[in-house]
C-alpha cells in the first residue's frame, strides 16, 4: 500500500506509485469515466477542515481518485500525519504560509496561490479543491477550481458580534468575494451557511450545498450522567463562556473538551466546567460514546461536525437556537438560547433527570445522523466535480 508522506515545499517530489494497492472502489453515482484522476485539495490542521479534507480524501481514494493534500497554517500533530500516512492514495505537503484568517494583511497571503499552482502543475491534477475561497485569487492553473467555504471572518463577525467586519479585515472580504467569482463551483456545508454567504457577499454564482459527514465512530456505550461538549474554545463563536456559566447552574456535571489556546494567542479560561484540553479524535469519539448528553452552545456554526459525531454516539443533544442547528437537528434535539446560561442548564438537567427522554432523543439524533455518511458526501462531491469538468471540457482519464 502506498504511504502518504509529509514533504515540506519546495522539497516536493513525486511519490512512486508502482506498488500501489488500491482497495476495491465501491459503486458510486458517478461513472468512472467522469471522475477526475487526481485532485489537489487544501486544508489546515487547526479545526474541522482537517477532518473534512482527510475523510473526503479517503472516500475519494476508494473511488479511484488520488488526492494531493496541501496544508497551510500551523503544522499537523504527529497523530494527524500518521493518519494520512496510512491512507492508500493520498499525499500531504505543508506550506510555510498562513491561513487568511491568521494573516494580518493581504501581503502575507500573497504567495499562497503561486505555491499551490506550482504543486498543481507538478502533479498534473485535473481539479483544484480549495478549502479557503481567498486561495483562488491569483491561482494560475489549467483545470477547474472548486472552492469550499467552511467559515469566514465576514459571516463569523456578523453572527458573533453583529454588523460588518472592521476596516482592518475588509481585505479578507474582498479576497473571498474574488475567490467566489473565480471559482467554477462554490460548495457550502449547509443551506444556512450558503444563505449567510449570500447575505454577506451578495449573489454567488454556482453555489452548491453538500453537507459534511462523519464516519460512524464507536458504538454507543452504557451512558453515564454527564454533559459533554467539544470545540475550539478559544474561538468566541463556540460560545464556551455560556456553557461554563451553565455548568455553575446545572446539577449535571459538564465536561468541555477542546483547545483552550488558539494559534494567534487567543485563550479561554473556564471556572465551573471541567476541561480536558485538546483530545485525539478517537479519544473524543470514545468519550462521546459514554456521554448521556452533548451540548453545543455555538453562536456561529456553518455545519457543526462535533454535533454530528455526538449524534452518531447516541447522545441526547442540547444545541443553541441558530439556523444551522435548526436545519439539521429540528425534532432530534432540545434547543436553548445561546445567550442564556440558565436555559442551557435547564435543558441539560431535563435530560439528566429523565433517562427515558434522553434515550428517546439520543435515538432520534442517531437516526438523523446516519444520513450524513462519508459515502453520500463523496458521491455528492464527485457529482459536483463531474459537472464542473464536463462544463470546462477538461480531459479525463481513469486510473493513473
Amino acid at each position: 500500500m502506498l504511504q502518504g508522506t509529509l514533504i515540506r515545499f519546495p522539497a516536493w517530489r513525486a511519490r512512486p506509485s508502482a506498488e500501489a494497492i488500491r482497495p476495491p472502489a465501491p459503486q458510486g453515482h458517478v461513472p468512472a469515466r467522469d471522475r477526475p484522476r487526481r485532485i489537489l485539495m487544501t486544508l489546515d490542521a487547526v479545526g474541522g477542515v482537517w477532518r473534512y479534507a482527510v475523510d473526503l480524501a479517503g472516500a475519494l481514494n476508494r473511488r479511484g481518485v488520488r488526492v494531493i493534500l496541501v496544508g497551510l497554517g500551523p503544522e499537523p500533530l504527529d497523530g494527524q500525519i500518521a493518519e494520512v500516512e496510512a491512507m492508500a492514495d493520498t499525499e500531504l505537503a505543508w506550506l510555510d504560509l498562513p491561513l487568511d484568517w491568521m494573516a494580518g494583511s493581504v501581503e502575507e497571503v500573497g504567495p499562497v496561490a503561486a505555491r499551490i499552482g506550482d504543486i498543481a502543475r507538478a502533479h498534473d491534477v485535473d481539479l483544484v479543491h480549495l478549502d479557503l475561497p481567498s486561495q483562488a485569487v491569483g491561482l494560475d492553473v489549467h483545470c477547474p477550481i472548486v472552492v469550499a467555504s467552511h467559515s469566514c471572518v465576514v459571516t463569523w463577525w456578523a453572527a458573533v458580534r453583529g454588523g460588518r467586519v472592521p476596516d482592518a479585515w475588509t481585505w479578507q472580504e474582498i479576497a473571498n468575494r474574488r475567490g467566489f467569482d473565480l471559482a467554477d463551483l462554490v460548495l457550502a456545508p449547509s443551506r444556512s451557511h450558503a444563505a449567510a454567504l449570500v447575505k454577506a457577499y451578495g449573489p454567488i454564482d454556482r453555489l452548491h450545498v453538500v453537507p459534511n459527514a462523519a464516519d460512524p465512530g464507536p458504538q454507543p456505550a452504557a451512558k453515564q450522567c454527564f454533559a459533554l461538549s467539544a470545540g475550539r474554545w478559544w474561538d468566541e463563536g463556540k460560545n464556551g463562556r455560556v456553557l461554563d456559566e451553565a455548568a455553575a447552574l446545572a446539577d449535571t456535571p459538564v465536561l468541555m473538551a477542546g483547545a483552550l489556546r488558539g494559534p494567534n494567542g487567543e485563550t479561554a479560561v473556564f471556572s465551573h466546567a471541567e476541561t480536558t484540553g485538546e483530545m485525539a479524535s478517537y479519544a473524543l469519539r470514545a468519550l462521546m460514546a459514554r456521554a448521556a448528553v452533548f451540548a453545543a452552545p455555538s453562536l456561529y456554526e456553518p455545519f457543526g461536525l462535533a454535533v454530528l459525531e455526538a449524534a452518531l454516539a447516541e447522545c441526547a443533544l442540547v444545541v443553541s437556537e441558530i439556523p444551522t442547528f435548526a436545519e439539521f437537528w429540528d425534532g432530534a434535539a432540545l434547543f436553548a438560547d445561546p445567550r442564556d446560561p440558565a436555559d442551557f442548564a435547564r435543558m441539560i438537567d431535563r435530560f439528566a433527570a429523565d433517562q427515558g427522554l434522553a434515550r428517546e432523543y439520543g435515538q432520534r439524533a442517531r437516526r438523523r445522523a446516519r444520513k450524513f455518511t462519508l459515502d453520500r458526501q463523496a458521491d455528492a462531491v464527485l457529482a459536483a466535480y463531474a459537472r464542473v469538468l464536463r462544463t470546462a471540457g477538461a480531459p479525463l482519464s481513469v486510473g493513473g
